[in-house]
């Protein structure tokens, strides 16, 4: 029997939802126009006015926000509210230029904690539930986003942050945590980790469930861990500038769930900015609804995804997109062919012998790009015998040819050799000076 923390919003019929957010764009519009000089002026250099938008269609006629566009107006010239609203600050790490600065009023940290609220009740998450928030705390939106979500349900909350891993395995085991919220990457580290304090996650812990996200992860990936700890595997998605996490699936599984009365949702063929068929990998982009201290319009957010139209058994209306499957600006060029880390991961889960851990090397030799992976291999997996050697990575070498058309130089290494993530993973290094 599916679960509803606002069954009312939460099955409203299609025509409603799709009234509801129509007259909250047109209010946006407005708001945006008459509160934040950045909105007022690109909306002026493009010759939109705010009643010039009636239909949710006429969205199209708004132009782009990007994340430079909040490095530019660094740390606070996109905000709509003075800074006496103000309750909150998160900042992003700022590893590829400016960082970015997102504000929050009251009323925003309420609405993001009843979309995870939403979220969190759809698959099950209770009162008597203890969930451990292992994302990490502090200026990064994960860890705090996922926290007030799950004490808005009356959960009991487990704060432990992200490092210190082995108190984090003993914590659990002693405290009877149920569900987990952390990257996929540093959950299979613990599960690595648990094995070596001699704790079975699936045997010594009460862990039922986890809600992982902040990277990219594969199908394939999501079974290994569901496979590996025996608890259910469920996709946690937003973006700091949106607010942090926001969305789920639900316990149907078929899709991540978008509250459409706070969020507007396009899919978009990055090229050319028009929208893809549903169904079509396409590029999100999101404008939000409700926000107070920092809307955005239109924001290229550079995730991959595809859009799900059929009705979801759960019951809820509100529209799905799939799992992120990688980023416009995570793909890598090489000798012509797109290739993203997504692809490298979904053809090596496939392999026994590989574990879960890999690095994709890119240098330029003479004129000439190159591209190799490395691989750790699973525990009892790695041979003496040169020629189990040779034949495995020619297995792989294939897999990885037949899954990029490209080939690829292939080289295993003993299992724990690469570094372990205690948050978002690091799957490419570039040393090409392009």
């Amino acid at each position: 029997m599916p679960k509803y923390w606002d069954p009312e919003i939460e099955k409203m019929p299609a025509e409603n939802l799709k009234k509801l957010q129509e007259r909250k764009l047109k209010e946006l519009v407005h708001y945006v126009y008459g509160h934040s000089h950045f909105y007022r002026k690109r909306f002026d250099e493009h010759g939109i006015r705010p009643e010039d938008i009636q239909t949710l269609e006429d969205v199209r006629k708004l132009p782009f926000t990007f994340k430079n566009d909040l490095r530019d107006n660094y740390p606070t010239g996109m905000f709509c509210v003075p800074n006496s609203k103000l309750v909150r600050f998160h900042v992003s790490s700022g590893t590829t230029g400016k960082p970015t600065v997102v504000g929050y009023t009251q009323k925003d940290i309420e609405e993001w904690s009843v979309c995870l609220a939403r979220g969190f009740t759809s698959v099950g998450v209770e009162k008597d539930d203890i969930f451990q928030v292992s994302y990490g705390y502090g200026l990064f939106t994960g860890g705090l986003g996922a926290h007030y979500g799950s004490e808005k349900i009356g959960a009991t909350v487990l704060p432990t942050s992200s490092g210190s891993t082995e108190r984090q395995i003993e914590l659990m085991r002693d405290l009877g945590t149920t569900i987990i919220a952390c990257t996929p990457s540093y959950f299979l580290y613990m599960i690595e980790t648990s094995k070596k304090l001699g704790i079975s996650v699936r045997n010594d812990t009460k862990l039922k469930m986890g809600f992982f996200g902040a990277e990219p992860w594969s199908e394939e990936l999501k079974k290994r861990i569901e496979y590996e700890s025996g608890i259910k595997a469920y996709d946690i998605y937003g973006t700091s500038e949106m607010s942090g996490p926001l969305f789920t699936e639900c316990s149907e599984q078929c899709g991540i769930h978008i509250w459409a009365d706070k969020f507007l949702v396009e899919i978009l063929n990055p090229d050319t900015e028009e929208p893809v068929p549903d169904g079509e990998t396409g590029e999100l982009v999101i404008t939000t609804l409700t926000k107070e201290a920092l809307p955005l319009i239109r924001y290229r957010i550079k995730d991959l995804t595809r859009k799900l139209s059929e009705s979801c058994r759960c019951g809820r209306t509100h529209p799905r997109i799939t799992r992120i499957s990688g980023r416009s600006d995570d793909m890598i060029i090489v000798r012509g062919i797109n290739v993203f880390p997504g692809q490298v991961e979904s053809a090596l889960i496939e392999i026994p012998e590989v574990g879960n851990h890999f690095m994709i090397i890119v240098d330029r030799i003479g004129p000439l790009d190159s591209i190799k992976v490395q691989i750790e291999m699973h525990e009892s997996a790695f041979s003496d015998r040169m020629s189990d050697m040779v034949k495995l990575k020619k297995k792989i070498g294939g897999a990885l040819k037949s899954a990029l058309n490209l080939a690829v130089e292939v080289e295993l290494i003993e299992h724990g050799s690469l570094s372990r993530s205690k948050g978002k993973s690091k799957k490419v290094i570039d040393k090409r000076k392009i």
